[in-house]
């Protein structure tokens, strides 16, 4: 998930912080439980890996899957008005329809011809291409909620900062990309293999510095914001920043059951910001604060609240027909190569296309200038 959750919004420094949920749910969703649960597991013995990943598994539909249900509902969510870029600029416009329109087009077209073609090779390379944008949604949604966090605190920083900050995570990011990369070359993903791409040898050299030079210049930077701010930094987005960028990203590989848990973590860090904005968008009905006539609804509270469950109800509904009805039915509906292809085609298929969809669709969600954002996040 690429997200540009970056705001320049300025407040009176006598305001006292906001926080999405409260100071602890804060530090546990945005990046805090990192620090908790994966130092943990480096006491629970491999033997108990199956264990491990069935509990990933249930924990998928209640946060894996709607984490990308949500992306799907507020994207799509009067479309029409977006198109149009009523209330929209001719740029974020343009935007909204490479990314809900244009982008989904060509995967299909990709997706249609790779199967119709048996080509298993062409099919394997997209396997490659959600590695690439996972990896680099993470970083950038660690970023975004850096700035989130400043925001709600009030402890801005400059633009250089900002542009240190980017680096850092780009930079990171690269050498993590560029370690797997080099350390796999060929795989095996839902039953087609895959083969990883041959980089400069030059660039394989100069990434782990230039991933060193960056993370020190960004350790010296919040040294120096942190004095300039009064002793004082938004710790929550720090925290999360940190989380995403070497827990998540660089070392995650140091451990295979972090590899199961991480998506999950990752997920939750994105469920505090989509709840929290639905949440607002909901309070700004006419009748949000009113108690819904019926006996059981009205035991939930006021119909804002009770439209933010049905929200994240749906949530829960789509991503459990995204991630396996729709390729269940698909998979019994549909012949094709299955000697070539494998068993699980639509099932690789549905999985690579939201995931790499769900980075387009965040990189134009959250960008600074969407009026939502600031209408909705930050209130």
């Amino acid at each position: 998930m690429a997200v540009h959750l970056s705001a320049d919004i300025r407040a009176p420094a006598a305001m006292p912080p906001r926080y999405l949920f409260g100071p602890f749910a804060d530090f546990l969703m945005l990046g805090g439980s990192a620090f908790l649960i994966l130092p943990a597991l480096y006491f629970v013995p491999l033997r108990y890996e199956g264990l491990v990943a069935a509990t990933m598994l249930f924990l998928a539909y209640l946060i894996n899957y709607p984490h990308f249900a949500h992306s799907y509902q507020l994207f799509y969510r009067n479309f029409g008005r977006k198109l149009r870029g009523d209330g929209y600029d001719r740029n974020l416009q343009i935007r909204y329809i490479v990314a809900g329109i244009v982008v989904p087009l060509l995967m299909g077209v990709f997706f249609a011809y790779g199967s119709i073609t048996a080509n298993a090779r062409l099919l394997g390379n997209a396997t490659n291409a959600m590695f690439f944008f996972v990896g680099w949604h993470y970083v950038k949604q660690g970023y975004g909620m850096l700035m989130v966090d400043a925001v709600l605190k009030r402890r801005f920083f400059t633009d250089p900062d900002k542009k240190i900050l980017l680096i850092n995570s780009y930079a990171v990011w690269l050498f993590a990309w560029l370690q797997t990369n080099t350390a796999v070359s060929q795989g095996k993903y839902l039953g087609l293999e895959y083969y990883t791409f041959a980089t400069p040898a030059w660039l394989n050299a100069i990434a782990p510095s230039a991933a060193a030079a960056s993370t020190a210049a960004t350790a010296v930077m919040l040294i120096n914001r942190w004095s300039r701010n009064g002793g004082s930094l938004p710790y929550n987005g720090v925290i999360a920043y940190i989380a995403s960028l070497y827990l998540w990203i660089l070392i995650v590989r140091t451990n295979p059951l972090w590899l199961l848990v991480v998506p999950a973590l990752h997920s939750l860090q994105y469920l505090a910001v989509v709840w929290r904005y639905q949440s607002n968008f909901e309070r700004d009905e006419r009748d949000a604060e009113n108690v819904p006539p019926s006996r059981i609804l009205s035991i939930l509270g006021p119909a804002y609240r009770v439209r933010l469950l049905e929200f994240i109800g749906a949530g829960l509904l789509l991503g459990g027909l995204g991630f396996w009805l729709v390729p269940t039915v698909l998979t019994a509906l549909i012949p094709y190569d299955r000697e070539v292809l494998g068993s699980s085609l639509f099932f690789f298929i549905v999985l690579i296309f939201i995931n790499v969809h769900h980075y387009f669709l965040d990189n134009v969600m959250w960008r600074r200038g969407n009026p939502e954002v600031s209408k909705y996040l930050f209130r």
